[in-house]
């Protein structure tokens, strides 16, 4: 397949009741697709794993949106609290309301959504795709899809692609045990020799393979 050409990022800002988040929306000539990314605990727009399984769907002819979930005030009081990165229904809403917001983009409207959630942004994921049916599909990086409440879980419809690194001891069976409530079309891809942030040689390559072909699959 021929990569698509890319437009630069642009600086966008998504407004959820007083609240405004902060995101970058890059959206590729004739884009087939927009993939929203849900960050985990801890993470923001700039993280370097996101940034780069956006660049292979950007390659892909995927438009992406990268925003932050959390504000700045929030993030710094976070570091101190930690009261936010669990709150799934709160991070569940913002990544509703962004749904809400790319769809009336004139750059993306039209076009079919897909979620990439990483840590606790895949349970938010999960819990948004429960009730925006019209998502088309979704992919978790080592995710928590067991935080996401077991009737969204049941609720969800889109095709989901759950991504385990091999040596995330932890979060192996707490996938597992979600994928054993999806009712969706679901599927489990554990990265050999990967711990929870793919930071080893080559497997957050083979994580944004992955996530390219499930979306090119139902996006």
């Amino acid at each position: 397949m021929n990569e698509t050409s890319t437009h630069d990022p642009i600086p966008v800002q998504i407004s959820v009741g007083r609240t405004m988040l902060e995101g970058d929306l890059a959206t590729p000539e004739g884009a087939r697709g927009v993939v929203l990314f849900a960050h985990g605990s801890g993470s923001s727009r700039h993280s370097s794993r996101n940034r780069f399984v956006a660049e292979s769907l950007q390659a892909g002819g995927f438009a992406t949106l990268l925003f932050d979930l959390l504000t700045e005030v929030e993030e710094y009081e976070e570091r101190f609290t930690r009261h936010l990165r669990f709150d799934i229904e709160l991070l569940t809403g913002r990544l509703i309301a962004a749904t809400d917001w790319i769809e009336h983009r004139p750059e993306t409207r039209g076009l079919k959504v897909g979620y990439f959630g990483a840590s606790t942004g895949a349970a938010a994921a999960l819990g948004a795709a429960a009730e925006r049916l019209e998502v088309a599909a979704v992919v978790s990086r080592g995710g928590r899809p067991d935080l996401t409440p077991e009737p969204a879980l049941v609720a969800v419809r889109a095709p989901t692609l759950l991504i385990v690194g091999g040596d995330d001891d932890t979060v192996i069976p707490l996938n597992r045990r979600a994928m054993a409530k999806l009712t969706a079309p679901t599927s489990l891809e554990i990265v050999p020799g990967a711990t929870h942030l793919f930071e080893e040689p080559g497997t957050l390559e083979q994580v944004a393979k992955l996530a390219r072909e499930w979306f090119e699959r139902y996006l």
